[in-house]
């Protein structure tokens, strides 16, 4: 057991919202949430993905032609939310492997928000570069995080952002809830017991990614039932996906405060290893 605060159930809205993932690359979202996207679907709530990259960079191998995988992933990332009961995916297109946070994929981001209105937004933490001594995190998760987090503030809320996007009807939005993904600093979990199947499921959709059969049994899906079971462990459930959550609809607190906890909960919490696996043909 950790000496780190311990984390708290992520409370859920009691009537049906909607939410909005947001990733850089086809099957983060599987490898880092799957489990708790099926709990809230499952729930009632209504979900919708955004796919920032074309997915053109998940081959190493030798003869891999671009534009075929492109299409391969498009077609597994969508069986894959189907899995999941998720019937709203978004694909941006930017070029795989090389993804900045630029205005114009803020600018993306926002004016999907503005459409959606989503309650709670869900993307990588972009603070996570190491974990461990093995695993160096993908510029493109950290630059589909900072996009992410800009556009759910200030962007989507703000009038004088973005004007464009008033001239398209898309109105201003406040989002209630920032959830981060893969981070360093967890704050919140949800028990997804009941749902690892769904999310091993929807992994298996990846299949140019993972690999088919006892290939991916033994390899990737494997490794993510016994990641969510060692987080599950030490939370007192079976399995678990863990998150940093920023809420924007509570009251603010007295000046210092919340800079303090911040900085007590970054020297009090150990590394995590992020819930994502690595395969040697993937992006990721």
């Amino acid at each position: 057991m950790s000496d780190s605060p311990k984390l708290q159930p992520l409370a859920e809205p009691s009537e049906p919202k909607q939410m909005v993932v947001i990733a850089a690359h086809h099957d983060d979202i599987e490898f880092g949430l799957a489990g708790s996207i099926a709990s809230w679907v499952n729930a009632g709530h209504t979900v919708t993905y955004v796919i920032i990259t074309d997915g053109g960079a998940g081959s190493n191998e030798p003869g891999s032609i671009r534009t075929e995988l492109v299409e391969t992933r498009r077609k597994e990332q969508l069986a894959a939310a189907k899995t999941l009961g998720v019937e709203d995916v978004r694909f941006l297109g930017y070029e795989d492997g090389i993804l900045e946070p630029t205005m114009a994929l803020r600018r993306d981001l926002t004016r999907i928000l503005r459409e959606v209105k989503p309650y709670r937004v869900i993307c990588q933490d972009p603070t996570t570069v190491f974990a461990g001594d093995a695993y160096v995190n993908h510029p493109d998760h950290r630059a589909a995080g900072e996009a992410a987090i800009y556009a759910t503030f200030p962007s989507s809320e703000s009038r004088p952002i973005f004007p464009e996007l008033l001239a398209e009807g898309y109105e201003p939005h406040k989002v209630s809830e920032l959830l981060l993904n893969l981070s360093m600093h967890p704050t919140h979990f949800v028990d997804i017991t009941e749902t690892i199947d769904q999310k091993i499921e929807s992994l298996r959709c990846h299949a140019s990614q993972i690999g088919e059969g006892e290939a991916a049994d033994n390899g990737a899906l494997k490794w993510v039932r016994i990641r969510n079971a060692e987080t599950g462990k030490e939370l007192g459930v079976e399995y678990a996906e863990q998150f940093r959550l920023m809420k924007f609809d509570q009251e603010p607190q007295e000046p210092g405060v919340e800079e303090a906890a911040n900085e007590s909960l970054a020297d009090a919490t150990p590394p995590v290893e992020p819930e994502e696996a690595e395969t040697a043909t993937e992006e990721s």
